[in-house]
């Protein structure tokens, strides 16, 4: 009988304060579970030291695997880690942060549940990582209703457990260098009627260094992702459509 394996995907952008800490934390993860798994954190073209810690902390951390990419931004690279995990025969991939937000010591609740559902995600409850990002999960979770009505708990968390099936067969179906990777990724396990259980986890208030999103950026990101979910709300009308 094949055994469970675990890829861990983490994309990081600027995260030298952070990045030693969250590395070992998740590390241990999947060193207690064993059976080849691989912790995979993803440089997206820092400027800072956050590539040169991580190969330094490849030489001391046997199942860690450190990549580096051209900066995409954080869904691209999300799918970048994706791709590799699915190339590398992960049976479970699991996503979160570099930040410090999320917790290992919450990961098993998820682990435990892995084989009764397609995928276990993150509720981000009481979460302490100020105003404005709780409003622009509402805002989000308006837009996703009014466009694809449908009631999503939350629908861009960093904390999920997915199947190595259900990866598969929805990943193919997100637009390459998509910046919201995680959201449509969600939609599409709904919409599909997958088994999704949303699990309450929670999400501190950044641990170290700046955050890289800012209103500007978040405004922009919003304003293509509407345009991106109008257009893949049709491509999907239509599959169903034909399928008739």
């Amino acid at each position: 009988m094949e055994k469970d394996n675990l890829y861990i995907v983490i994309p990081a952008y600027n995260e030298e304060q952070n990045i030693e800490t969250v590395a070992r934390e998740w590390h241990e993860v999947v060193e207690k579970i064993g059976n080849d798994s691989k912790l995979v954190i993803i440089n997206d073209g820092s400027k800072d030291s956050t590539l040169s810690k991580l190969k330094e902390l490849e030489k001391t951390l046997p199942n860690l695997i450190a990549l580096d990419k051209k900066n995409g931004g954080h869904g691209d690279t999300v799918l970048f880690g994706y791709k590799y995990a699915l190339d590398n025969n992960a049976k479970y991939i699991f996503q979160t942060d570099s930040d410090g937000q999320t917790l290992s010591s919450e990961f098993w609740t998820f682990w435990d549940n892995r084989a009764n559902h397609s995928a276990v995600i993150g509720h981000r409850k009481g979460r302490e990582d100020g105003f404005s990002r709780i409003i622009v999960t509402k805002v989000l979770k308006l837009v996703l209703f009014l466009i694809f009505h449908l009631k999503v708990t939350d629908a861009n968390t960093p904390f999920r457990l997915i199947k190595k099936e259900t990866l598969e067969k929805y990943y193919p179906m997100i637009p390459e260098h998509f910046n919201l990777s995680n959201v449509m990724l969600t939609v599409l396990m709904l919409e599909n009627k997958e088994d999704v259980e949303f699990k309450s986890i929670t999400f501190r208030p950044r641990q170290g260094g700046v955050n890289s999103i800012n209103l500007k950026k978040i405004t922009k990101i919003g304003i293509q992702a509407v345009k991106d979910f109008r257009r893949i709300r049709k491509t999907l009308k239509a599959e169903r459509k034909n399928k008739k």
